[in-house]
């Protein structure tokens, strides 16, 4: 079944580039991706939470002189990610519908192979096969900011694939020490991730290693102070780009960070978390603060969503059942939300060709069903209780007071800033004077993806078991091995 994810992608790529309407690519787009999200939701029902470890496992021999082999399956995390996965791909076509205008065949084409890349990343269980689909997704990403993109599209394009690719450079450098490390313990040269996590290795060596992979995954996230490349992509990026980027790429690095550093290398894990602690902070404040004063719509939520990701990071190199459990749900989370609200952006400069919240205003007036959706999305940014946010950032400030008190406190104070940067934004965007003649409220196609997200950010926020049930299988695994 998880090879039928990998393929489904790339069968509707293919039919996609031989379509010989422009307008019938979309709709093959949409069935291939609706496709994909089913066969996703096939594998959550059929999931057995009794069962610790990898399921749906596929094996076949690939490179047997190197010992690499096509083995993936998943686990409660990466089943989460997966889903996560398809579901804002369909919701990235729909989000595409309109804004794309020219060469649309090659648009779905490169977002239906980055849907392959990006559920190969979560479901490798093979560190080659795992490296090959990372790279796998810089080119498309970076061919969407760069062809689909505002006015310095290529500038953002170099940037984020250069960033990426150097990130990437030590992954690999960090992945062929580790096998000739394992080789010489073992006797076995090997890139079976379940086989290399099952060894423990000399302290000193998982010191240098820990920064090797951090780096790749650091940039991914992004961490402070590597996030520069992440305003520039998410402003020039397309709607459908930016949705990507916030729902899907930016939980590739911290899913790094759980799937490789802790496994691998707990205790220079453990050692450096003060460090992340510190960066993680920082993050969370600093870009909260530069998020209060833009006055560019899409800047605030990509400032925003760095912010949010320092809460994950905390929560990650906590090392107790909150900060972990709240790291993995708020990745959930901060997927579902930022896509949102990307898309709400989208739509607002679809229709006003401005993204300054100074020429906005009133928006409400014209608008009920966005500025009503956009309200909830906004709560649910800043953590409101009954939102899927509020399980998340709570769990992940329980986690940082338990592992250090002014880490605890100086999240909450995050949490506040938060709350002003969105509020006055929204107050700025749909109430005060308005200083438009007339706009367009959603249509039915926007109204329904954004609704499907927001009911699902209002029924985890009341109904978190039914997510956290399989976090759970996967914490209480991951710590015993630590």
């Amino acid at each position: 079944m998880v090879g039928v994810l990998l393929i489904v992608p790339l069968i509707g790529a293919l039919a996609v580039a031989l379509c010989r309407s422009d307008l019938r690519a979309r709709w093959i787009a949409l069935g291939f991706t609706a496709v994909e999200l089913l066969i996703s939701l096939v594998m959550w029902w059929k999931f057995d939470l009794s069962k610790p470890g990898f399921q749906f496992v596929e094996v076949a021999n690939w490179l047997p002189n190197l010992s690499v082999k096509y083995k993936v399956g998943v686990d409660g995390l990466s089943l989460i990610m997966v889903v996560m996965t398809t579901l804002l791909t369909f919701v990235a076509v729909a989000s595409a519908w309109s804004y794309i205008e020219r060469r649309r065949k090659l648009f779905y084409a490169l977002l239906l192979m980055l849907e392959t890349a990006m559920v190969g990343v979560f479901v490798s269980l093979d560190l080659l096969l795992f490296y090959i689909f990372w790279e796998a997704m810089l080119i498309p990403m970076a061919l969407i900011i760069g062809i689909w993109g505002g006015e310095r599209r290529i500038y953002s394009a170099l940037k984020f694939f250069i960033y990426t690719f150097a990130g990437s450079i030590f992954l690999l450098i960090g992945m062929v020490v580790l096998v000739i490390v394992y080789g010489g313990l073992t006797g076995q040269y090997t890139f079976d991730i379940q086989q290399l996590t099952a060894v423990k290795l000399p302290v000193e060596l998982q010191k240098w290693l820990f920064w090797a992979f951090f780096l790749a995954f650091a940039v991914k996230v992004p961490v402070f102070p590597f996030h520069t490349w992440l305003p520039d992509a998410h402003v020039e990026a397309p709607t459908p780009g930016s949705v990507i980027l916030a729902g899907v790429l930016l939980k590739m690095g911290t899913y790094g960070f759980l799937r490789f550093s802790l496994p691998l290398f707990p205790d220079a894990y453990r050692e450096f978390a003060p460090v992340i602690f510190a960066l993680g902070v920082v993050a969370i404040i600093y870009t909260a603060l530069v998020a209060l004063v833009q006055d560019d719509v899409k800047k605030v939520v990509a400032y925003s969503s760095v912010s949010h990701m320092g809460f994950v990071m905390i929560g990650l190199f906590s090392l107790n059942v909150q900060g972990i459990e709240g790291a993995v749900f708020q990745m959930l989370n901060h997927g579902l939300v930022s896509a949102a609200l990307f898309f709400l952006v989208g739509a607002i400069y679809e229709r006003l060709h401005t993204r300054s919240i100074r020429k906005m205003g009133g928006l409400a007036e014209f608008a009920p069903k966005l500025a009503t959706l956009a309200m909830l999305f906004t709560m649910a940014n800043v953590g409101l209780p009954g939102t899927s946010s509020f399980i998340g950032e709570f769990l992940t400030i329980l986690g940082g007071f338990k592992a250090a008190t002014w880490v605890g406190v100086l999240m909450a104070l995050g949490v506040i800033f938060g709350a002003a940067y969105m509020l006055y934004m929204y107050r700025n965007v749909f109430f005060l004077e308005p200083k438009i003649l007339s706009f367009k409220d959603l249509n039915r196609r926007e109204f329904l993806a954004l609704a499907l997200l927001a009911v699902l950010v209002v029924w985890w926020g009341f109904n978190p078991e039914f997510v956290m049930k399989y976090i759970h299988t996967y914490t209480a695994a991951l710590l015993r091995g630590v």
